[in-house]
């Protein structure tokens, strides 16, 4: 099975430790394994003993319980330890490293994977998953096995014991095989179903948990709850399902494998009755048929087990299996030095290629230092313009060039290393306010942190936070007002210190005062460097060296302030109507 060669990859590297564990459980399983020999010898070769007196009896009996309390008391506790320890050791190294795996995988993921895709779902593949995937190793590789071994000893203690009964014994053996292949057929697909199901809901429940400020600001909590309780049903449906069916499995497997004792029982106590089978050799059988058949029903439930973690294989494989849809290209190279001239040649682009293009035959040459402001109504492409220039997608037809060299020849971290980017919404994550500003370079000291905030206008605020630079900011950031949200994220692009700087949108929706002390931070953070501007308030970007007019992805107009409001055009009406309002 594909999937599961795939999987072993990851546990190659650990087999001499699971080699060990089941050495290690071979002789903890097999150590219980002497009870029902143990009570034989006690009833066929001490209680059944005629010629022995009541001391003697006595005596042997004791010396034997010693013997058995050493290796059960003694022996078998340390033994337990470890197997249960380097079991679960194994599979938690495993795990680790499927996850490490994953992330660094998803990183790699474009902006497009994460646009269709529920980030809910995602984290189930990555977290529900690939726990799942434990019981592989725990039961697939380890318990399997160690049940398979003492169902082979027991089978070896008991044809010592007697032949024809143990035959007898294993009667039932092929109506169990055909059970068990025929239930557990099915259940892999009824497995992946349920997976995908309670996925469905911890997307959703995902994305209501972040949204919740709309539902409550709405009102619209009963429409929510219904709406939840759809997708609950939807995966209750199949966990009944996937339930019926195992259970159907578990009664028809475990009528079969309580039936071998009855068998056993009858046929034993007839050789006893016309005295071919002594007393003890019987108990000892039903003692070991109990053993043969207990690991049997554990394999049905190892077979559960074991679907369950195909399953979520597949579903963990399928998010590895994710193209990227910006990769290095073989023979890429490092971004070393930049100037800073973008040049944008014909540039076509669209978001899927059976979808409209956003961009079309974009021609725009950006010299090294300039100050370029993108302009026009909401959804004419200015964001999806600049989204190029760092890859975050990349172009339909055309290119685009940094210092005369098209983009896709170079290595995307050491391209995006060169770019900053203040967005209308930066995201901040749930750590310190040093933690994020530390972003824009990690490796930066405490001066150099200070420097950049006081240059983005934020170390006044940030002293006044409860532990200064070690406030934890909360989720996103929820713990700070907009503009401390901008002025934290200034500040981390100030730290990184790149040559190509992207301002998107990053005063809109900000009190005045905020706005000023923002504004003023973005005109340091500009200087010297190439810098794109999108903005829907005009009155920000006057300064520019060049304003870009945007419409239905093409562009209008491209002059300065001053040029385009003597041409009276498109520009100069959109600012005449923003100065009325």
């Amino acid at each position: 099975m594909g999937v599961i060669k795939r999987y072993m990859a990851f546990v190659k590297p650990y087999r001499w430790r699971i080699i060990g564990t089941l050495l290690i459980g071979i002789i903890k399983f097999a150590i219980p394994l002497l009870i029902p020999f143990l009570m034989k010898y006690v009833i066929d070769d001490i209680i059944s003993v005629n010629d022995m007196s009541a001391d003697e009896k006595t005596h042997k009996l004791i010396i034997t319980m010693i013997i058995m309390l050493v290796i059960f008391a003694v022996i078998r506790p340390p033994i337990e330890y470890y197997r249960q320890y380097f079991a679960q050791w194994t599979a938690s190294k495993v795990l680790y490293d499927i996850r490490d795996r994953l992330f660094t995988h998803i990183q790699k993921l474009s902006f497009k994977f994460y646009s269709n895709t529920r980030a809910g779902e995602v984290i189930s593949r990555v977290i529900n998953d690939v726990e799942s995937t434990k019981d592989f190793v725990i039961t697939g590789l380890m318990n399997l096995w160690l049940d398979a071994a003492t169902v082979i000893i027991a089978i070896g203690i008991m044809l010592t014991l007697d032949v024809p009964l143990t035959f007898v014994s294993l009667a039932v053996f092929p109506l169990y095989m055909i059970s068990v292949k025929y239930f557990f057929g099915n259940l892999r697909k009824l497995t992946r179903e349920r997976s995908q199901a309670l996925a469905g809901v911890q997307s959703y429940l995902h994305e209501r948990v972040q949204g919740m400020p709309v539902i409550k600001s709405f009102a619209i909590e009963d429409h929510e709850q219904e709406q939840f309780d759809k997708n609950n049903s939807k995966f209750l449906q199949k966990a009944i399902k996937h339930t019926s069916w195992t259970a159907k499995a578990f009664a028809v497997v475990n009528t079969i494998t309580d039936i071998a004792p009855l068998i056993v029982i009858t046929y034993a106590a007839y050789q006893v009755i016309h005295g071919n089978l002594t007393i003890g050799t019987m108990v000892a059988f039903m003692g070991y048929v109990e053993r043969l058949y207990n690991p049997l029903r554990r394999l049905v439930n190892s077979s559960t087990t074991l679907t369950q973690s195909i399953a979520s294989m597949d579903r963990v494989f399928e998010l590895a299996d994710e193209k990227y849809d910006i990769d290095d290209a073989p023979n890429a190279i490092e971004v070393k030095e930049v100037k800073g001239n973008i040049q944008f040649d014909h540039v076509t682009f669209a978001y899927d290629k059976d979808e409209k293009s956003v961009l079309k035959n974009i021609n725009l040459d950006v010299k090294e230092g300039e100050t370029i402001a993108l302009v026009g109504m909401s959804g004419g492409g200015k964001s999806s313009l600049v989204s190029l220039i760092p890859r975050f997608y990349d172009v339909s037809e055309g290119a685009v060039l940094l210092d005369g060299t098209d983009i896709r020849k170079f290595k995307v971290r050491s391209l995006r290393d060169k770019i900053g980017m203040v967005l209308q919404d930066n995201i901040l994550f749930s750590d310190s306010v040093r933690e994020n500003i530390l972003l824009g370079k990690p490796d930066s000291s405490e001066e150099e942190v200070i420097r950049a905030a006081k240059a983005a206008n934020a170390h006044d605020f940030i002293m006044e936070l409860p532990k200064g630079y070690d406030t934890t900011v909360g989720e996103r950031g929820v713990k700070l007002s907009g503009g401390q949200k901008q002025r934290v994220a200034i500040a981390r692009v100030f730290l990184k210190n790149p040559p190509i700087l992207i301002l998107d949108e990053a005063t809109s929706a900000l009190d005045l005062e905020s706005e000023h002390l923002i504004q003023e931070a973005l005109d340091e953070l500009a200087k010297n460097r190439t810098t794109f501007i999108i903005a829907h308030r005009l009155s920000t970007i006057t300064h520019a060296d060049r304003i870009v007019l945007i419409e239905h992805g093409e562009i209008v107009e491209v002059g300065t302030h001053q040029e385009l409001m003597e041409k009276q055009g498109h520009y100069y009406d959109l600012f005449q109507v923003q100065q009325l309002n």
